[in-house]
Formats: C-alpha cells, sequence, structure tokens
C-alpha cells in the first residue's frame, strides 16, 4: 500500500529522487536566506550593548508572529535534514560497494562535496548548543529606554568570555562555510538551473557567500571574546 501511495501525485514526487533534492534545494535557499538576516542582526552587537538589546526586544516583541516564524523555521530546518538523510541512505542503498578508488580530476567530488554529511552533523550539534546557550541561556535583565528587557548583549558576552566556547563556534561556522561553499552550488542544480555557462559563476557566488557568512559569525565571536577581555 505504501508504495502504491508514493507511485502518483504529489506524495509520487516527494518519494522520488528528483523531487526530494528539489526540496532540499528550496530548504537550502531559505535557510541560507536566514543566515544572511541573522547575521546582519547579530552585527549590532558592535554598536554596543543598547542596539543589540534593542534589535533583540523588537524580535520579541513580535509575539506570537516570532512563535510562528520560529515554527516554520524549525519546519524549513528539520525537512532539509530528514531530506538529507534520507538521501545519503538511498544513495548508498544504490550503490553499496564503495569505488576501489576515487581520483580528483577537477570535476565531480570535491573536499566540501565529500564531507557535507560530517559538516551537517557538525552544524546540527552547533545549533543545538546555540539554542541552549542563548535563547534558553542565562538570563539578566536590563533597562532600555525605560523599559526591562533581557540583556542578550551580557549573555553573549559572557558566553564568548569562555575561549573554548569562541574556539568551537570559529570551528562550527568554518564547518558550516564548506557546507555552503558546495551546498549553494548544489542547491541551484537541485531546482533545476544548470548551465555550462554560469554553473562556474554559481559555483564562486556560492564560495563567496560562504566566505562572508563565514568571516562574519566567527569574526563576531572573536569580537565578543575581545570585548570580555576589556570588560574585566
Amino acid at each position: 500500500m505504501a508504495s502504491q501511495a508514493c507511485s502518483s501525485g504529489i506524495c509520487g514526487y516527494l518519494c522520488s529522487s528528483i523531487g526530494k533534492k528539489q526540496l532540499m534545494g528550496v530548504t537550502a535557499f531559505l535557510l541560507i536566506g536566514f543566515l544572511k538576516t541573522h547575521l546582519l542582526g547579530n552585527f549590532l552587537i558592535i554598536f554596543g550593548r543598547d542596539a543589540f538589546n534593542e534589535y533583540c526586544y523588537r524580535l520579541m516583541s513580535l509575539g506570537p508572529m516570532l512563535i510562528v516564524a520560529e515554527i516554520i523555521l524549525l519546519a524549513i530546518f528539520l525537512t532539509h535534514l530528514v531530506l538529507a538523510i534520507s538521501l545519503v541512505w538511498q544513495n548508498k542503498a544504490a550503490r553499496p560497494v564503495k569505488y576501489y578508488s576515487k581520483k580528483r580530476t577537477g570535476r565531480g567530488a570535491t573536499f566540501a562535496s565529500d564531507t557535507m554529511p560530517y559538516t551537517g552533523i557538525i552544524i546540527l550539534i552547533f545549533i543545538c548548543l546555540h539554542l541552549w546557550s542563548f535563547k534558553y541561556g542565562s538570563y539578566y535583565e536590563y533597562e532600555l529606554n525605560g523599559i526591562i528587557v533581557r540583556d542578550l548583549y551580557q549573555t553573549v558576552i559572557e558566553y564568548f568570555s569562555n575561549p573554548l566556547y569562541t574556539a568551537w563556534y570559529v570551528i562550527a561556522m568554518i564547518a558550516m562555510g564548506i557546507h555552503l561553499s558546495h551546498g549553494v552550488q548544489s542547491a541551484f542544480q537541485s531546482v533545476g538551473f544548470r548551465h555550462a555557462r554560469y554553473t562556474p559563476i554559481i559555483k564562486k557566488l556560492g564560495c563567496i557567500l560562504s566566505f562572508f557568512l563565514t568571516v562574519g559569525f566567527a569574526g563576531l565571536s572573536i569580537y565578543g571574546y575581545y570585548i570580555s577581555t576589556t570588560l574585566n
């Protein structure tokens, strides 16, 4: 019955390898969009406690809208994760015997593509710890324009005051950058955009985007550590 259900219509599309790859590509684009927005918001920490806390307060003031946005984001991430696991197992089932050797010819497999599952695991662990440390982490109050708000600036600086936490954050961001360097071009190919002329450009843009996101997030963690040392 299950095989018949997955033979036609939307279910058939989602059960197919092409459908999974295309949906994974769409979720990848959405997650990349979130990362860029998240990084821009995080940059406000450079402008001090008031600027960063006001940004966080405005987000939390959205109330139910923020909860809905978080649920949608979680659904996107879980969909991406489940599809990734499904495709990995599907590829292993289709090719149970590994190639005797792999030769780098400048085409096909790369370090980034070969390590996608491993960098993905690092990212998953990072997200879990990130939520635990910041969203559900230490709680401080701060008076901002006559209003008592959560002092997330203090929570962030406190976290990065630990050099081991900062080092882990940087390592996780490097893993994210490696993941994205292949993920961007893969997302375009998954949705059917593949052209001999434009694919090399997309690859370069993907590397540039992953570089700036990696440097941006990692740089902010190092900045947080620097600020923590000046406050002590």
